[in-house]
């Protein structure tokens, strides 16, 4: 059964990375899921988190700074380390089938940490800024399109990325509800 799993997730990994390359995917996807692109992004929620959390907002800065440590290493280091899942590009199965559009192609596939870490920062924001209903859907097509771009790119497959957005939206919830309900943040 566990065969047939992975024999499915290759065969939808090759269905997006061949299937669906095109030129102007590739360079998207190389942006989408490049960290520094985030970068305005991320400045945008801490102006917005100091202003409506003022005095409050370094213990929502420092849990989401734990958060992203904590599920970084969850994923990046003990579930890689545990399962040691060659990525695609490095896979002898798919040798010669997958187009490849990052530089490197290190470490193991499952769980994509790209995924778990956006996964977990968008549940996160999403609660602090809950009153703004409209925000979930965009935070979470946000890292959709990241974890996409993974399997696009040629370092993951759908598995890892399925995989590692679950585990990021349990850190995101257990991170929001520790915050929100235990240090007892004042609005």
């Amino acid at each position: 059964m566990l065969e047939q799993l992975l024999s499915l997730d290759r065969s939808l990994f090759l269905e997006i990375n061949n299937g669906l390359s095109h030129p102007f995917l590739n360079e998207l996807c190389l942006t989408l899921r490049n960290q520094a692109t985030w970068y305005p992004m991320y400045a945008v929620f801490i102006f917005f988190l100091i202003k409506q959390y003022k005095i409050e907002s370094w213990k929502i800065l420092l849990a989401a700074g734990l958060m992203i440590l904590l599920s970084d290493q969850f994923s990046a280091n003990l579930v890689k380390n545990t399962f040691m899942r060659a990525r695609p590009c490095a896979e002898p199965l798919l040798s010669g089938k997958v187009i490849h559009l990052t530089g490197s192609c290190n470490g193991y596939s499952f769980i994509s940490a790209h995924a778990t870490n956006h996964f977990a920062l968008a549940i996160f924001l999403a609660y602090c800024f809950k009153q703004l209903k409209w925000l979930l859907p965009v935070l979470i097509l946000w890292a959709l399109s990241i974890a996409f771009s993974q399997v696009y790119v040629g370092v993951h497959y759908p598995l890892d990325v399925t995989v590692g957005a679950l585990c990021g939206t349990l850190f995101g919830v257990a991170f929001s509800r520790y915050v929100f309900k235990f240090v007892k943040v004042n609005i």
